[in-house]
């Protein structure tokens, strides 16, 4: 089964790139990040067209994530638990039946979290990964196949920059980002990038 993560930055204007990619790739899930656009003007028939299952949770303008899936989906929830108050469309997961049991697929775009001396920034980033290890912990006890696909906006490491040292003042390289990406990934997660290289 091949699943994938795209952060498209506006489904909209990437419409023909996204279908033309869906065509020549095939992927059986796709996790999109910053589809920019509200549920009802997702481009959702020139995906359902070719045989993809479409949820999302959007937003004008900004943020939003979505799930395309040849497979059927038996259950969708939309928004990260945990704060009621939170009203940006930054976490869909989508559960599905296949011939090894439950798949559960969650497509997530972390906060950015910047500038840092801004303490609602910074403090809404960190406490949203709080929230993902509490959800996290909470769904790995069903034992349950489960991917967490998206645009973190972490660097958990200086080899994964270029240039380090460009982003020590930055919210994705801060010693509390990466602590609480480490603390997610050892929940016993695999990291897919460093599986593969």
């Amino acid at each position: 089964m091949k699943i994938v993560t795209w952060n498209i930055n506006g489904v909209r204007a990437r419409i023909g790139n996204l279908t033309h990619w869906l065509t020549e790739s095939a992927p059986d899930i796709v996790c999109l990040q910053e589809i920019k656009t509200v549920d009802d003007q997702f481009p959702r028939a020139e995906i359902e067209a070719l045989g993809y299952n479409v949820e999302t949770n959007g937003q004008k303008s900004f943020n939003g994530v979505a799930l395309l899936s040849k497979l059927p989906f038996d259950e969708v929830n939309r928004g990260l638990p945990g704060d009621d108050a939170d009203d940006h469309a930054r976490f869909i997961e989508g559960v599905f039946s296949t011939d090894k049991g439950a798949l559960r697929v969650a497509s997530l775009y972390l906060p950015n979290g910047n500038p840092v001396d801004d303490e609602r920034k910074f403090s809404y980033k960190l406490s949203w990964m709080a929230r993902l290890e509490r959800w996290a912990e909470e769904r790995l006890r069903l034992e349950e196949a489960l991917v967490l696909a998206g645009d973190y906006n972490v660097i958990p490491e200086p080899a994964d920059a270029r240039f380090p040292e460009n982003w020590r003042s930055d919210a994705l390289f801060q010693p509390q980002t990466r602590q609480a990406f480490r603390r997610l990934k050892n929940l016993g997660f695999t990291e897919a990038v460093r599986a593969v290289t």
